[in-house]
Parts: structure tokens; C-alpha cells; sequence
């Protein structure tokens, strides 16, 4: 997978999978690169990556036998974060906290180049696989919103229908909270979220544009892509490496020998 053909794939709406790291770990990023996933998106809002660790990672993601590209779910929607992780290197940034189609906007025109938009020109790294011209730049990066919040949602056809968004992602737990939930988790609102996927499904479809989604994990990712869903995340290298740990203790506390 390069860049070219990920963002064509996104704007085909193919189904793609990726996973989603947390972990400012290159060197346990740069193997999972090569487990065969189309993408592996670095948290650098909620994740422990600083701009060192997204930097060190997206070459690691570019390892040799990498299937990856490399994302950035970047901290806020303002065109430096934005700048600095497509600088470095990033296939697209995934942008959260999008509520309005002027939010979308202003996420799109932080990833292109004037006339289109604002990005100040200095591709360090990426200038070595991604454009450099703009216009290459331009066609190889994508810009994915994140569909969160309530306003989120009520605006999603809006925030769909902006040119240059390539794709909506859920945030589930977030979307959760905003449609009552008492946590990330809360299965009193499973009815309404279920719905409010169906709205973004429709939304994004209607527009042309992929659809995707977090996932706790590689069962329920491939659920949401039979529902209709273009492209799926697994998450995350943190909790994962926490549930296996925990998978080969209990194997050992099975034998009665310790405690």
C-alpha cells in the first residue's frame, strides 16, 4: 500500500482495515506495519505519542514489508498539528471533533496547499514518498472528519457533502457520551447509537464518500463492514498487549501450581 493507492482506495470506498496505535513505540509499530493491514493510525490526540514519536513511527510504519500507510489522528483541528504530521510524513489525518461542514472545511484547507487552502509549504520528510508538488500532494492525502459529537451528527450530511473530505470516522465512545450514555460503553443507548451509525452510514454514502469506524476489535470490525461500513479499525496496541499478557497468565494460573 502507498499513499497513492490508499487514497484512491478511500475515495473508491474499497473496504480497507487498520489498525490504531497508541504506544510511542516504533519499533513495536514498525512489526505490526507488516502483519498486513492497509493503514495503522497514530493517536496523537489521546495516544502517547509526542511529535518525536509520530515522526519516529511513521518511518517505521514505512519499514520494507510494510502492507501500511501511515495516519495521524491529530490533536485538534488548527492547521499546525495538522501541518506538522503530514510534514512528517502522514498518508492523511484523521480530525476530530468535527461538528459543522465549516469545520470540515477548515480541516481541509489545513492539508492543502494555497489556492485550495493554508498549508504552509516545508514537507520534511514527506516530500520523500508523498508529492512534494502540491497538486501530487494534493491527490495522495486525505482528509478523514471525525463524527463525534451531537452536533456532529445533526450536521454529518453537511460536514459529508464538504469538498475535499474524503471520509466520516466514528468515534464510538464519544458518540456514545453525546447520545446519553452514562460511559464509553453504556448499552442503556445501544438503540440510539445503532441508529446514529445507520445516519452516518447514509450520510456518507449519499455523498460519495468512505465511511469508517473504531472497533475494539477484529470481530466487530468486520461486522461493521458487512453493515456497510468502507473501512474498519482495530484498536490498540496498548490494550492489546494488556489483554495477551493477561491471556498467557491466566493459562499459567490454570495449572493450580501458582497463585
Amino acid at each position: 500500500m502507498t499513499p497513492t493507492t490508499f487514497a484512491t482506495a478511500i475515495r473508491a470506498r474499497d473496504p480497507l482495515v487498520g489498525y490504531w496505535s497508541v504506544l510511542d513505540s516504533p519499533v513495536s509499530t514498525e512489526r505490526i506495519a507488516r502483519l498486513g493491514y492497509d493503514y495503522v493510525a497514530l493517536d496523537a490526540q489521546h495516544g502517547l505519542i509526542d511529535y518525536a514519536g509520530v515522526l519516529a513511527s511513521l518511518t517505521a510504519i514505512d519499514t520494507k514489508g510494510s502492507t501500511a500507510v501511515g495516519l495521524v489522528r491529530v490533536e485538534a483541528n488548527d492547521p499546525m498539528p495538522i501541518g506538522k504530521a503530514l510534514d512528517a510524513g502522514a498518508a492523511g489525518v484523521i480530525v476530530p471533533l468535527i461538528d459543522t461542514a465549516q469545520d470540515a472545511a477548515a480541516a481541509v484547507a489545513a492539508v492543502r496547499y494555497p489556492p485550495l487552502g493554508k498549508r504552509s509549504y516545508g514537507p520534511m520528510r514527506s516530500a520523500l514518498r508523498i508529492g512534494p508538488d502540491p497538486a501530487d500532494a494534493h491527490a495522495q492525502t486525505v482528509v478523514l472528519a471525525m463524527i463525534e459529537t451531537a452536533e456532529g451528527l445533526k450536521n454529518v450530511e453537511g460536514i459529508c457533502a464538504t469538498d475535499g473530505v474524503d471520509g466520516v470516522y466514528i468515534g464510538p465512545s464519544d458518540l456514545r457520551i453525546a447520545l446519553g450514555g452514562a460511559s464509553s460503553t453504556d448499552p442503556r443507548v445501544a438503540d440510539e447509537f445503532e441508529a446514529a451509525l445507520v445516519t452516518v452510514r447514509e450520510a456518507a454514502a449519499a455523498a460519495g464518500i468512505a465511511a469508517g469506524i473504531h472497533n475494539a476489535d477484529g470481530a466487530s470490525a468486520a461486522k461493521r463492514l458487512t453493515e456497510g461500513f468502507t473501512y474498519v479499525t482495530v484498536a490498540s496496541d496498548l490494550v492489546h498487549l494488556e489483554q495477551v499478557a493477561y491471556g498467557h497468565l491466566t493459562a499459567v494460573r490454570a495449572t493450580g501450581r501458582v497463585r
